[in-house]
């Protein structure tokens, strides 16, 4: 069993954050989620609809939260999940969050991120010479961020595994699994 970290915070978009947490959990996997207070962080529905230029967003569940950024050990987790929606603009900043996602990326330790995920490590310098997928308009974010950008439902590099958004987690989900089972099969 591995034990994956949900990185979230509010505005996160609500199909990037619980389907990873319930694929998890269906395949014997813990899954803890952290965001910047243990307060429940507050989920948006993010849709494409016609007439519109962008998504749209509304209310969506709540989800709750285990552990404070400030309190997590990451030696003590498997892999990252960074969830999409709006939490990766903002959780970027927090320090914390540099210190959790820097030890999964320089440990060579399985990460996936959804749509705006990739945010957070590109801010922090992680996806340069890195292929990955994002939310297409993010396309020249990621260039910039070091990344080739790769318009695909599930992007694998290496133990990163990322896609476009919560359209593509069938796939997202299977390549993860994939990754996260290989790193944690021990001989």
């Amino acid at each position: 069993m591995a034990r994956a970290l949900i990185l979230t915070g509010d505005a996160a978009e609500e199909l990037d954050s619980m389907y990873p947490v319930f694929r998890l959990r269906e395949g014997g996997h813990e899954a803890v989620v952290t965001a910047p207070t243990t307060r429940a962080v507050k989920l948006v529905v993010h849709d494409f609809e016609p007439g519109w230029d962008a998504y749209t967003e509304k209310p969506g569940h709540v989800l709750p939260v285990d552990l404070a950024f400030a309190e997590v050990d990451p030696e003590d987790y498997d892999a990252l999940i960074i969830p999409g929606g709006r939490a990766p603009e903002y959780i970027r900043t927090d320090p914390d969050v540099a210190r959790i996602v820097t030890h999964f990326f320089d440990r060579g330790l399985p990460v996936g991120t959804i749509c705006h995920g990739p945010q957070v490590p590109a801010a922090l310098g992680l996806l340069r010479g890195r292929t990955t997928a994002a939310f297409p308009p993010l396309k020249r974010d990621m260039e910039l961020a070091g990344a080739t950008f790769v318009d695909e439902p599930d992007v694998v590099d290496g133990p990163m595994v990322s896609c476009r958004g919560w359209p593509d987690l069938p796939p997202w989900s299977r390549a993860f699994m994939q990754v996260l089972e290989k790193s944690t099969t021990h001989p």
